[in-house]
């Protein structure tokens, strides 16, 4: 009797961890698919910095981070931009900015990013002494 009860046991057990395991990769999924929302992506493009960087454009599709850090997504080499300056992460279909405790600070059109901040296509950030203009294609 007790061998069937440890038996039943398990493939419960069993049967819930696939059932978890199944609702973690469908929730990934679904953030996944949420990024792109009708064929549009938001673009950082390079106005003013460093030679090699200017005119770039970059397609944001996840969490992007500027800094000066072989780490970062964006490597700046400039002196003003901290290794890990800025981050760029897309909320459904809302582009965000926020500082990373940078040492010369992020701003978005002049003033100072303090929390992430909503930024919206043609808007200027300015990582450093480097300007980005938000877009979207």
């Amino acid at each position: 009797m007790i061998d069937i009860t440890l038996l039943v046991g398990r493939l419960l057990l069993i049967a819930l961890l696939f059932l978890f395991l199944a609702a973690c990769m469908r929730t990934g999924i679904g953030l996944v698919r949420g990024q792109t929302h009708k064929g549009q992506h938001w673009t950082l493009a390079v106005e003013r910095g460093p030679r090699e960087l200017r005119g770039m454009k970059m397609i944001v599709n996840g969490p992007l981070v500027v800094g000066r850090s072989p780490g970062a997504d964006i490597v700046v080499s400039a002196g003003y931009v901290s290794g890990r300056h800025a981050r760029f992460s897309q909320i459904g279909d809302a582009l965000l900015v926020e500082d990373l405790g940078s040492t010369n600070g992020t701003y978005l059109e002049g003033a100072a990013v303090e929390q992430p901040t909503r930024v919206e296509a043609g808007d200027l950030i300015q990582v450093g002494d480097v300007s980005l203009r938000v877009g979207r294609s």
